[in-house]
């Protein structure tokens, strides 16, 4: 922005201040919208217990239903991100969320492991619409030295979201049943599109405005790319020749490996172990979301302003620190619940002071952002997916061995702090 505005005469400050009001606009309504997109997709964790008790179900089996999500979303990742790179984000993004409220009320009908699996693996892959096409949509409006603060403030609609799933979810499937959770918070994400379509706009261009040029010599180097590499299948062969790309996106699957770990089992943990009901599983856990709501900014910030937009040391930073909480966890009674309370919001913070998604699209480039951003997302999908069948196998083979689990969830944070010390972005 501080380019455009130099190279603006004065004559012309008007349009940069349109289009400062104009990025601000774009990337708070897909926040807003964002913030609401994960009552149709995280709500199955929340609800497992009462799906256990109702259907019979294992806890491999409810994980294997978690997995089809995860997997489905990885592979919308790597569809719909290279599709938003040639289409209209804009329509991406609000037809992925009217679709995910039509496969939510799909799922609510399923009365066995098969027929949750297949319409909540396809609620993934719709859902997937929303996030690399809206990755893309920010890219367009904000440049490398900003751009950690745009993904740090969706960083903070994210925590929000979790924080609205764990409240509403918890109070509906309390007081309406499982079924309930998949029906009725989901309309208002069909809302949301409707706004988000009519409201925002892809490009600066779009509304008559030039676009930023990029002074960040990491990102405009990856921008000047021959249109022939840029065509069909080729962004995907440069992105995977980039081994710096390579290692961000293992690490962010890692990372995401943690979260979900958390988001998708914390809740069975506080039940089993900690012998709460479906409100006190969301008051135990509900401080998660609200430290990865305020851990986002302060890595986005942190990695724009005083690293120079660097991304590495930052990200190392969040895994050390994220190990330590995850030890924390492991040995600490779930009976105590003001600690649980501490290290749940201790661990949302932690884990996203790393500004992954922001590292990306420097890699990347605006050009192919889409793209980027669903490979970097698909291998977090990945890994979240894994989780959700190897940590209940775990608990099924070790007769719930948590203490196991939070251990093993903080050395792969020791292993991403490895690995992202090869980095140098």
């Amino acid at each position: 922005m501080a380019r455009f505005l130099r190279r603006t005469p004065l004559k012309e400050l008007d349009s940069a201040a349109l289009y400062t009001r104009w990025k601000w606009r774009v990337l708070l309504l897909f926040c807003s919208f964002y913030m609401f997109l994960y009552l149709g997709r995280f709500n199955f964790g929340f609800v497992i217990p009462q799906v256990i008790a109702d259907l019979g179900m294992t806890r491999t089996q409810a994980g294997f239903v978690a997995l089809c999500m995860f997997w489905g979303f990885g592979l919308g990742d790597l569809v719909h991100g290279r599709l938003s790179d040639h289409f209209s984000p804009r329509l991406w993004v609000a037809l992925g969320g009217g679709l995910t409220t039509l496969f939510n009320w799909i799922t609510s009908f399923g009365t066995s492991m098969v027929t949750l699996m297949l319409p909540w693996g396809i609620n993934g892959f719709v859902n997937a619409m929303c996030y690399s096409p809206g990755i893309r949509l920010i890219a367009q409006w904000w440049p490398r030295r900003e751009r950690g603060r745009a993904l740090g403030i969706m960083g903070i609609f994210v925590g929000c979201a979790m924080l609205v799933l764990w409240l509403v979810t918890g109070w509906v499937a309390g007081a309406f049943g499982w079924r309930a959770a998949f029906r009725y918070p989901v309309l208002w994400i069909g809302l949301m599109s409707l706004i988000f379509w009519l409201l925002v706009r892809d490009k600066p261009a779009d509304v008559g405005l030039p676009d930023y040029i990029e002074e960040d010599a990491l990102s405009s180097a990856a921008e000047v790319q021959s249109e022939a590499q840029l065509q069909g299948l080729r962004p995907y062969a440069l992105l995977f020749r980039n081994w710096r790309f390579l290692v961000a996106c293992h690490v962010n699957g890692l990372g995401l490996l943690v979260r979900y770990g958390i988001v998708t089992w914390a809740p069975l943990y506080y039940k089993e172990v900690g012998g709460f009901d479906v409100q006190e599983m969301a008051a135990a856990t509900i401080t998660f979301p609200i430290g990865m709501a305020l851990g986002a900014p302060v890595g986005g910030i942190i990695s724009d302003r005083w690293m120079q937009g660097r991304r590495a040391p930052m990200i190392i930073i969040s895994c050390l620190a994220t190990t330590i909480v995850m030890v924390g966890i492991a040995l600490t009674s779930p009976t105590n619940l003001p600690a649980g309370m501490i290290l749940m919001s201790l661990g949302g913070f932690t884990l996203t002071l790393a500004p992954l998604a922001a590292l990306g699209v420097d890699l990347a480039g605006r050009r192919i952002s889409g793209t980027a951003s669903g490979v970097l997302d698909a291998h977090a999908y990945l890994y979240a997916g894994s989780q959700a069948v190897v940590i209940g196998w775990i608990l099924d083979a070790t007769g719930g061995n948590w203490v196991l689990v939070f251990l093993l969830l903080g050395a792969s944070r020791l292993l991403s702090a490895a690995a992202m010390g090869l980095v140098k972005a």
